[in-house]
């Protein structure tokens, strides 16, 4: 080894001044360029999250509901834009991924305080924080707005905004902490002392938004006349263009989660398609052999089960298990929502909890069996998943579906009953036979008159 070092020490002795200048130059303009082309995807990511909200989810749960509700359903995933923003610049990136305790983050980051152009490390060492701070927001910013569609057509505008700035200070921003900010419970990378594996949000995001909205369905109780009267969706056409933005968001969601334009946002972009193309295949058939005719609803359904499933698999599987998990989903999210709600008569009115809920969950355990060393090397050679020879990873996986669960059930039931005190959470009987988009907004989604 001494002989190795003293043989460098006087190869770079030898070099002459102005050659070694030019390899420090090259260096630097290589270190520029990866920084470059890393941030550059990166904000190409965080646009095409941002698109999956508006306009993605609002196409397509606005197609979903009735036609007096289309402007109301919409204009949640709207606001919400412009409401997490603001919380998340002045607290919640902060109580997210500063360091803190196990579950929060601390204040630090407050105002975006120490948020600038200089990398943090510990999230993204080519990129500025800025560029991470606001990829990150976006995914704050669609995981509140898919819990609305089990509340669609029966909430108060006022109800729904206190609601969801109480739900991501209760629940999103300390499972976000969990799982990926320094020192989480949860997080695989960075300190935590159950390491689950969620590359882009299984547990943040699905299982916490589909859990929650399944609170609150059962909660706000089912819609007037429900399930009596005919609540066909006023326009699958709106939701089918929905479906395809949301399809080409997630590779922002997912492959963006590498927080690098390298080998390993390629390797989640693929597993995001194929899983997805497998769920769609997987849904269509099943709904063909059960009800008899596969509905173009079912198959964007079905590709929206595959990518929330693939979600948390999606930096840490090879294609051919991606399939397997999109399949599942396929398979398992259409029983939920033919058969299971059917079974139970909850409203779920858009299936945000038979999609999401059921889908994440599956995701994440399936994350645990199928993520392999040869994808995403994260423990040093290490064995990864159970296919990879760590059985016990499944706890792990376990661990923090059971905390994501427990945590979305108790903040929501909680936050609706002080939402509940404060200005009641449910329209009326007249508001609701209105129509929101006339009884909260005071305009028609359609003028036929024009």
């Amino acid at each position: 080894m001494l002989l190795v070092l003293t043989a460098g020490v006087t190869l770079a002795q030898s070099i002459p001044p102005d050659i070694a200048k030019k390899l420090d130059d090259l260096d630097k303009a290589t270190k520029s360029a990866q920084m470059a082309g890393d941030n550059a995807w990166m904000l190409t990511s965080s646009a095409l999250v941002l698109m999956m909200t508006g306009p993605g989810l609002a196409l397509f749960y606005g197609g979903l509901v009735r036609k007096k509700n289309v402007l109301g359903t919409m204009m949640h995933s709207f606001i919400l834009m412009a409401t997490v923003s603001i919380l998340w610049a002045l607290v919640g990136y902060s109580l997210a991924f500063a360091e803190g305790s196990p579950f929060i983050g601390d204040f630090r980051y407050v105002f975006l305080h120490g948020v600038g152009a200089d990398p943090n490390a510990d999230y993204g060492a080519t990129i500025p924080h800025q560029t991470y701070m606001v990829y990150q927001l976006m995914f704050a910013i669609i995981t509140p707005a898919l819990i609305s569609g089990a509340f669609a057509e029966r909430m108060k505008f006022s109800a729904m905004l206190l609601f969801m700035t109480l739900w991501s200070l209760v629940v999103y921003f300390p499972m976000a902490h969990m799982v990926w900010g320094k020192g989480g419970l949860l997080n695989a990378a960075l300190g935590g002392k159950f390491p689950a594996f969620d590359f882009a949000g299984g547990t943040v995001v699905h299982i916490t938004s589909g859990v929650s909205a399944l609170v609150c369905a059962l909660y706000l109780g089912k819609r007037d006349n429900y399930p009596d009267e005919s609540m066909r969706p006023h326009s699958v056409v709106l939701s089918v263009i929905g479906a395809c933005l949301l399809w080409v968001g997630w590779f922002g969601f997912n492959a963006g989660s590498a927080v690098a334009a390298g080998s390993l946002a390629s390797s989640a972009f693929i597993a995001t398609h194929f899983a997805t193309a497998a769920a769609v295949l997987g849904w269509m058939v099943i709904e063909w052999m059960m009800a008899g005719k596969p509905s173009v609803l079912g198959a964007i359904s079905g590709a929206v089960a595959g990518l929330v499933a693939i979600t948390p698999a999606s930096g840490f599987v090879k294609p051919m298990p991606s399939i397997l998990i999109g399949l599942a989903a396929g398979v398992v999210c259409y029983l939920m929502v033919a058969k299971v709600k059917k079974m139970f008569g909850y409203d779920d009115a858009l299936d945000a909890f038979g999609v999401h809920g059921i889908g994440g969950t599956l995701g994440a355990l399936l994350t645990g069996v199928f993520a392999t060393k040869e994808v995403n090397d994260l423990r040093m050679g290490k064995p990864m998943g159970w296919a990879d020879g760590d059985a016990g990873q499944m706890m792990n996986q376990l661990i923090a579906v059971l905390i994501a669960w427990g945590l979305a059930i108790v903040g929501t039931l909680v936050i609706l009953k002080i939402c509940d005190v404060v200005c009641g959470v449910r329209v009326s009987k007249e508001q609701e036979t209105e129509g929101l988009d006339l009884s909260m907004h005071g305009e028609e989604g359609y003028n036929l008159e024009s």
